[in-house]
């Protein structure tokens, strides 16, 4: 992954997660069988959809959040958590296996492990858990289905798995819309929070196969160092009118003598939300074509605009050219005073002790990072942060289904919730203390026990939180409360193509990826961008957009 190109919410949660996927493939599409299902491009029916609702337990956010998707903020953990479910779930029930990745190292098992025991006391039954680090878990979802060893519940890889993933689904996974769709969904009043958005996400081949783990529909821009700007006369991003204003900006904030540049590897993200190209593709509703990202005017401007930045030395040497697996180094060097702006993801900003308010107030007070908006008349931002991925329940009698799916309502549970303390937390008084203002302090203990990956299991919209700075919590709900309305419809939600779902974020990503890096760098002229369009197009692009016009056809009628 570049540092140069846009670098995707899914991205930099994997980070180079799934190397070697396109060896996996193979043995998937044998289980499932050539003949089993055949992937069609058609219109998502509204009618799969669950009638989503927000989730409130008792608790009064500090920050109120929106219909439209806003997180609910809070400066403090309550004292004395909710429960979010209803008595012993899993009563009764045989144990229930889950296979997920993790970023975390393996933790303590059952035995060991305080917080298991206890949610395991909540739920009423058992709950065998296999936690497998993100880069290994494309291997292992392939060992899986070449030995037919699915567990009842599990993380569809991030980075891809199945060529064809709709006869997959429909060969091994549980059918979820007799349970869920539309006032169904009651059942499992936690997964109801889930936005439609991400439910969207969900449905393949015609049926809602999928329990997202939802994110915040957009993952942001990046962060800046606000005292910095303050620096060159800029006190509101409201101040930079547009790109060009940008780069005279990032200029001025390039300052070789002091080892500080404006930019710390990549901005294309931002600069192409900023100029107000889509997310991938763009929808005419009129007319029902659609318009890759490459092909627009605005996105051509956010590589020019690249180029420019680093014709006129802006970005720090030799972060251009990081991959995702160095994005640890690169961000250091940004919470170090090296740079001005990063891109990153928002959910790393208010991370206990390694996020971006904590580490840069502990090495200089002065630091003042803020999330970034995309700037001037034409910014949009993009729906990216729907989800992390989907979960999906093995095949089963209605009875096993129902239970995995409380089970998957279980880990939904809000914010502040018994539940959620448990899996955030752990056990009061062995994984966690309370601080001086009440809120969590995890023990060394702790750090161990809630690596099990519970969260991945289902999640609603996380709520904004932070046990160290109020002013962080303040600055994130500001920027979402900013870019949610701002936000362009991913008509890919709403359209499927099985051309864009087995290569949009596989091979036509790299492809694109690569040669941007080449074009922005300057070692292909900004010319080589057209060639770059024709390749993208020939080699799936155009497919996925006969498919897509296809579905949306379908769709009228």
């Amino acid at each position: 992954m570049s540092s140069s190109t846009p670098i995707n919410r899914r991205t930099l949660f994997r980070l180079g997660a799934g190397v070697g996927l396109g060896l996996a493939a193979a043995p998937l599409l044998a289980a499932c069988g050539d003949g089993a299902t055949t992937a069609k491009a058609e219109a998502k029916s509204a009618s799969l959809l669950p009638n989503s609702a927000v989730r409130n337990i008792g608790l009064k956010p500090d920050l109120q959040g929106t219909a439209a998707g806003v997180p609910q903020g809070f400066f403090s953990y309550p004292a004395k958590p909710l429960r979010a479910t209803k008595e012993t779930p899993l009563k009764g029930a045989k144990p229930i296996s889950a296979t997920l990745e993790t970023f975390s190292p393996p933790p303590p098992a059952r035995g060991k492990n305080a917080a298991w025991q206890e949610i395991e006391k909540l739920l009423g039954g058992r709950v065998d858990v296999t936690a497998v680090p993100a880069d290994d878990y494309g291997t292992k979802f392939s060992t899986m289905i070449a030995s037919d060893s699915l567990p009842d519940l599990f993380m569809y890889p991030e980075s891809g798995g199945v060529d064809n993933k709709a006869a997959f689904l429909q060969a091994k996974c549980a059918d979820l819309t007799p349970y869920l769709a539309g006032d169904k969904i009651k059942d499992y009043p936690n997964l109801a929070a889930i936005p439609k958005g991400a439910w969207q996400a969900a449905i393949f081949g015609g049926k809602l196969f999928g329990i997202p783990i939802a994110r915040t529909g957009t993952g942001g821009a990046g962060f800046y160092r606000h005292d910095l700007f303050e620096e060159v006369g800029v006190t509101s991003l409201d101040q930079i009118t547009g790109l060009d204003r940008f780069v005279e900006l990032c200029k001025e904030l390039t300052r070789p003598k002091k080892d500080q540049y404006a930019i710390i590897a990549g901005a294309t993200t931002m600069l192409a939300m900023s100029a107000g190209a889509p997310y991938a593709w763009r929808l005419d509703e009129k007319t029902g074509k659609f318009t890759s990202d490459l092909e627009t005017p605005q996105y051509r401007k956010a590589v020019e605009t690249a180029r420019l930045l680093y014709e006129a030395g802006c970005y720090y040497p030799g972060t251009l050219q990081m991959s995702g697996a160095q994005k640890a180094q690169y961000t250091d060097m940004f919470k170090n005073g090296k740079g001005a702006y990063v891109y990153d993801g928002m959910p790393t900003y208010l991370t206990p002790g390694v996020g971006y308010i904590a580490t840069m107030g502990a090495i200089n007070k002065k630091y003042d990072p803020r999330p970034f908006v995309p700037v001037g008349k034409d910014a949009i931002s993009w729906m990216d942060n729907l989800k992390l991925e989907n979960t999906h329940v093995k095949k089963a009698s209605e009875e096993r289904v129902r239970q995995v799916l409380a089970l998957a309502d279980f880990a939904a549970s809000p914010f502040g919730s018994q539940e959620y303390t448990l899996i955030n937390y752990g056990v009061e008084g062995r994984d966690f203390t309370r601080d001086a203002k009440g809120n969590p302090a995890l023990t060394k203990q702790g750090t161990q026990d809630v690596t099990v990956p519970w969260k991945f299991m289902a999640s609603g919209v996380p709520a904004v939180f932070s046990a160290d700075s109020e002013q962080g919590v303040r600055h994130v709900h500001e920027a979402f409360m900013k870019m949610i309305p701002m936000m362009e419809p991913d008509p890919t939600l709403q359209y499927s193509s099985p051309t864009w779902d087995s290569k949009g974020y596989g091979s036509l990503y790299t492809l694109k990826q690569d040669a941007l890096k080449d074009i922005v760098a300057g070692r292909k002229p900004m010319s080589a961008y057209d060639q770059l369009v024709k390749d993208y197009l020939a080699k799936g692009g155009e497919k996925a957009r006969g498919e897509f016009e296809e579905a949306f056809q379908k769709g009228k009628k």
